[in-house]
């Protein structure tokens, strides 16, 4: 079966709208505070950074702090609601449709949201992120992945409904990026328990 972005949206929108107060509550795990952390390190004071797939804001709050201008976008409502609570500038916005001038940021951050994103469409979101990048600009892209290659809806999840799961090996996710123009800065994983395991990409547009 072939599944589709637009497909997809919908349910996902639901499921993190239902979902955004005990996200809001939620703490970080201590490997995701030091992603973020790495990645931040990189961008000089005052970097203009779009956040998408921002949820309910906890990172970019972070950004803020640290003297980042931040953009937030998210396509669950009730998350962008509780990023513009946090004093954050905030949108609701998907993946496809970033209204954004073309090089309106320097860097862009992505963690475990682009693996909601259907292989047929992900090259294209790819090249929607690299658009509102300037020339030279930094992306950060964090998602689960797998030992194989494989999507669909995920069958034991505890949101409702079921959410959209796209699962690429190392090999796979890092030619996507580089095949949409992206060059590799940095590249690891992280065993995070429970046999999941976090691909971290850091690349240049």
């Amino acid at each position: 079966m072939t599944f589709r972005y637009d497909d997809v949206l919908n349910p996902l929108r639901t499921a993190y709208d239902t979902d955004a107060s005990s996200r809001d509550a939620g703490d970080k795990q201590p490997w995701k505070l030091a992603e973020r952390q790495a990645f931040g390190d990189r961008l000089t004071t005052g970097a203009r950074l779009l956040e998408i797939g921002a949820g309910t804001g906890h990172d970019s709050t972070y950004f803020q702090q640290r003297g980042t201008a931040v953009v937030a976008t998210d396509l669950s409502a009730d998350m962008v609601a509780r990023c513009r609570a946090k004093g954050l500038d905030a949108h609701v916005m998907d993946f496809l449709n970033l209204n954004f001038p073309a090089g309106s940021f320097d860097a862009v951050y992505a963690l475990n949201c682009l693996l909601h994103v259907p292989n047929r469409d992900f090259p294209t979101v790819l090249s929607r992120i690299a658009g509102v990048l300037r020339p030279g600009g930094l992306f950060f892209l964090g998602v689960y992945g797998g030992t194989e290659n494989s999507e669909g809806p995920l069958t034991d999840d505890v949101l409702v409904p079921a959410r959209f799961f796209s699962w690429r090996t190392d090999d796979r996710l890092q030619a996507l990026a580089t095949d949409a123009g992206f060059t590799i800065v940095d590249f690891h994983t992280v065993d995070v328990g429970s046999g999941h395991r976090f691909q971290s990409l850091t690349l240049r547009r």
